[in-house]
Parts: structure tokens; sequence; C-alpha cells
């Protein structure tokens, strides 16, 4: 008896960049590059804030005094240190529904008291944020991904944009503008920051983070946040007292690479692929699984699938069913607090592109298993 042959694993479950769209060469230069500049900056201990050449080009691009700054070991640490600032138990904050599962991991367990507002195709339903606060709501802070979201690969608009900073000038919260994503758009016009729209170096009511893991790398883990500068004073304290110094062989390297000539190319490759791998993603939905309701992202990683509410789906049978099919994703119900049986993410970023097919393939036989 023979066995049979093995099935190639395509996984949509990690937002991370396949090797083959990595500037490998290029972060080994770097790499010399920022030994050979700075032997001592590379080797010592550094400063809370992050090495200082990076943490002066990151003030540079987004128009602020350095003092705004403080940049650290990825994204995550940036949020985690502003959650410790800002959040006790009992703290109202406000989140999208859905949102990173990550984001809910944290503020749970800092005993936040969590509003998950509906998130719409252009974003946080504002008008829901403000019947919550006119209902006397009082939040400390709003976090909200606005570009690429993840998981649903949505994109808040300009008006809500600024009807949310509308919102919390007039209700004294903060906006806290979660944006890995948004220098990896591969289609559609930018749009402003948050944080410049509410006066850049300015801003009172916007803190903002960002990261290098989805436009350099993610094993770099080099993140960052910009916001008033007592706040980011007392973040400091809290990331001194945690590691002393944030990794500055990581932040040189990433200072070396941005600084070079071959980072614009290189993004330019990651935003070319991620195009590609998308179009593919959508053509196959359509073709396998027309049942499905999404909406193509202009960039990011993600991709939010919605079945049919009424049909009996449980996703957690999904998940099961895919995996015995090669084919991971991640279940809706991971990024909620409550729903979402319908629902799953499918990350784009890692899958070649002859792949996708297959795997949506196999993962609507997956679909069309769990309810038999």
């Amino acid at each position: 008896m023979t066995s049979s042959p093995a099935v190639r694993p395509v996984s949509f479950a990690r937002g991370a960049p396949s090797t083959d769209i990595v500037d490998v060469e290029g972060l080994q230069q770097a790499a010399v590059d920022a030994f050979t500049a700075d032997p001592a900056g590379m080797t010592g201990y550094g400063t809370a804030v992050g090495y200082p050449p990076l943490r002066q080009w990151i003030a540079h691009k987004h128009g602020v005094p350095v003092d705004h700054v403080l940049v650290t070991n990825g994204s995550m640490q940036a949020d985690a240190f502003l959650f410790d600032e800002l959040v006790t138990p009992g703290t109202a904050v406000l989140a999208e529904r859905p949102t990173y599962d990550r984001t809910l991991l944290g503020l749970r367990q800092r005993g936040a008291d969590v509003r998950l507002v509906t998130l719409e195709e252009d974003g946080i339903a504002v008008e829901e944020v403000a019947q919550l606060l006119e209902g006397g709501l009082r939040p400390a802070l709003a976090h909200v991904i606005p570009t690429f979201q993840n998981p649903a690969g949505y994109t808040l608009s300009l008006a809500k944009r600024e009807r949310l900073l509308e919102l919390a000038r007039e209700h004294g919260f903060l906006v806290f503008e979660d944006d890995p994503y948004v220098d990896v758009r591969f289609s559609g016009e930018p749009l402003p920051r948050m944080l410049e729209l509410d006066g850049g170096a300015a801003s009172e009511h916007v803190v903002y983070a960002c990261s290098f893991s989805k436009t350099i790398c993610p094993g770099i883990r080099v993140g960052y946040l910009v916001g008033p500068p007592a706040l980011i004073a007392k973040v400091r304290v809290r990331a001194t007292n945690t590691y002393i110094a944030p990794n500055m062989v990581a932040q040189g390297i990433v200072h070396a690479y941005l600084t070079g000539e071959r980072f614009p190319v290189a993004l330019e490759r990651v935003k070319t692929a991620l195009a590609e791998r998308v179009g593919a993603l959508d053509a196959a939905l359509r073709t396998h699984l027309p049942e499905a309701t999404f909406r193509r992202p202009e960039g990011g990683y993600f991709l939010w699938v919605s079945l049919p509410a009424d049909a009996g789906h449980d996703v957690a049978r999904i998940v099961t069913e895919a995996a015995d099919r090669g084919v991971a994703i991640v279940a809706g119900t991971d990024f909620l607090l409550e729903g979402g049986e319908n629902s799953f993410r499918l990350a784009y970023s890692a899958v070649q592109v002859d792949d996708v097919e297959d795997g949506v393939r196999r993962l609507a036989e997956a679909v069309h298993a769990a309810r038999g």
C-alpha cells in the first residue's frame, strides 16, 4: 500500500513577508556599514530613547523635534509601554471591532474596560464613538490601526480621521495611531496621518506608532513612538527600567539601510509582490468561494473574509478542516471579544503567487466540509 503524496502547505496565517522579497544582501551590507561607521555606537549600551541617528531620522520624517520620538524593540514594545503608562484596571479604551488580537490581549491583561466599535470599510464608525461619548463614556484613549488595518485590511477615510480628532479634542482623550502598514501601499492615494492632521510637532491628542518590520523585515524588531514630549519622557523612564536601552545593533543597521541606496528599490519590490499576491487572492476567492464577502485592500498584508451569517458557519471547524488540507488561516473570533464565527483573516504577504489559487481551492473545500 502506498501513501498519498504530501500536500504542499500554504499558510495564510502569518503576517510576514516571504524571504524572497526581503533584501538580505542589502541588510548584510548595511550591517557592515553600520559597524564600520559607528563601532562605538553599535557595541555600547546606548540610550533608552534609541540609537541617536535613527531617532533623528524618524524625527525628520515626521517633522517633529527629536524629543517627540522614542525608538523601541518593535512596535509591540511601544504599544506595551504606552498601555502601561495610560491604562489601569477599569480604564475605558476604545478599539476597533475587529482589531489586532495582541492589542486586545494587552489591554485585557491590564484590566482595561475595552469598548469595541464597529469597523466599517472606511474605518472605525466615528458616529458610534460619538454616541458612546454622548452617553457618558470617558476613554483615556482610542486605539486605531488607520491604514490597511489588521485584521481587516481597511483604511480610515480622511473625513473619519478628521472627525475622530474632533471628538478627541472635544472630549479630552488620546488617539493612539498604530500605523505599521502605512508605507506598504501598492495602489490608491496616501492619506495624511492623524499626527499630521493634529499639527505634527504641536499635536496634543495623537500618539503615533510605527515599525520597520513591514518595510525592511520583521526580524529586525525596530519600532517607535512619536508623541507629546512630556508623555515620551514618561515612557522613557519605563524603557530605562525595562532594558536600559533597546537593541543598538538592530537600530544601527536599520539606520544604515534607510540612508543607503538600496532601500527605495527594495520597498518597491515588496509593494509589487504584495500587489501581485492580493490580486491572485482576490481572483481565487471569487472563483472558489463566491459566497464570501471581502474588500480588496490597497496595501498591507491582510484581507478579511466573511461568510453568510445565516448559513451556520463555524470558523473553528473551518480552521481544523483547512489544517487537514495543509492550509493555515486565523479565525475571526481571535480578533473580537465575541462573534466572528463566520469570518477569518487571510495574510497574503508570505504566500507565493503560484500557491495562492491552490490554497484558496483547498480552503473552499474546508469551508464546505465544515458545514457538511
